[in-house]
């Protein structure tokens, strides 16, 4: 049986309409049935249509009864919205079958989601970025996504940079994974959207922070206790990242990450391929998973989702 995409813009305006098209039309030529929502393509300052036409464009996705409700695009508009979306027919369509995926903007919408309801959601690709990429769509991120989409994905692993050869990972069972970008989460932080997961996987990505700007928002999550309260803190990719010459002499990311495990006990493992990068690994948000390592290489793996998500509501509290 085909299986049924619905692609829709619940946060900035699709500047770049070629990936767009490009994007869509790789969905199609790889077999999917892909409906795209009426307003995807809309305009209003820098958003896909103002806050109501967004919000509608969320709740068609909840309606559509697709397989996938995958972003367009990311940007910034969800947090503006968070007050009006319809949480429960979302949770509803997730606990029917559809998988909601998407990265960046999207943790907003993530976040409060399983805050509100416990409800699981996909950290992964968008349409244009992703699929409509220049040079081609990533192989490993598309087999992924179809891993997904057939529900075969149990799992992912990677390789830890080199400089942590020596990284000690007690194994982690039954934790739930949490997080994505670090700019949007810590954004939350104190609002009713923030979920409050103990003895999780945090995993966190961002693109265009400065390191000084990523260790102050991981400041303000561990002085607020969030750090403290996880089985494991993971990094993805930081991209765009820029030091300030003459200024940030000795101090990068790898500066943030060292500071960052001197100061908490809960271990810090990096190198998850999951960011604003082609190579991308879906995650399950919201889901119960098992990490190990075993010198550089990195297990995660969630087990068989579907058909069990009516039982995953109600963990992350």
């Amino acid at each position: 049986m085909t299986k049924h995409i619905y692609i829709y813009s619940p946060s900035s305006a699709i500047r770049n309409k070629a990936a767009f098209r490009r994007g869509v039309a790789r969905l199609k030529a790889l077999g999917y049935e892909v409906e795209v929502d009426e307003t995807a393509l809309a305009v209003y300052q820098r958003f896909a249509g103002d806050d109501a036409t967004r919000l509608a464009a969320i709740t068609r996705a909840a309606a559509s009864g697709a397989d996938i409700a995958l972003i367009a695009r990311g940007g910034y508009g969800l947090t503006r919205i968070l007050d009006a979306i319809p949480y429960k027919a979302v949770a509803k369509a997730i606990q029917r079958g559809t998988e909601f995926v998407g990265l960046s903007d999207f943790t907003a919408l993530q976040c409060a989601l399983l805050a509100k309801t416990g409800a699981v959601t996909w950290a992964g690709p968008a349409v244009g970025e992703d699929f409509g990429a220049e040079g081609g769509a990533d192989d490993i991120m598309e087999a992924c996504f179809d891993d997904l989409v057939s529900g075969q994905g149990e799992g992912t692993g990677w390789r830890m940079p080199v400089r942590d050869a020596g990284l000690k990972v007690k194994p982690v069972h039954g934790a739930t994974l949490w997080g994505g970008n670090l700019c949007v989460l810590t954004s939350l932080l104190g609002t009713p959207y923030f979920p409050a997961v103990e003895k999780g996987v945090l995993f966190i990505e961002d693109t265009n922070e400065h390191p000084y700007r990523i260790e102050r928002m991981l400041e303000q999550l561990r002085m607020a206790g969030v750090l403290a309260r996880q089985r494991a803190i993971v990094f993805g990719q930081f991209t765009g990242m820029r030091k300030v010459p003459g200024y940030d002499r000795g101090f990068g990311f790898d500066t943030v990450v060292d500071r960052l495990r001197a100061t908490l006990k809960v271990p810090v493992l990096a190198g998850l391929p999951f960011g604003h990068v082609p190579t991308k690994v879906l995650l399950p948000v919201g889901a119960k998973v098992e990490l190990a390592a075993e010198g550089r290489d990195v297990f995660m793996v969630w087990g068989h989702r579907h058909g069990h998500r009516a039982h995953d509501h109600g963990h992350a509290h």
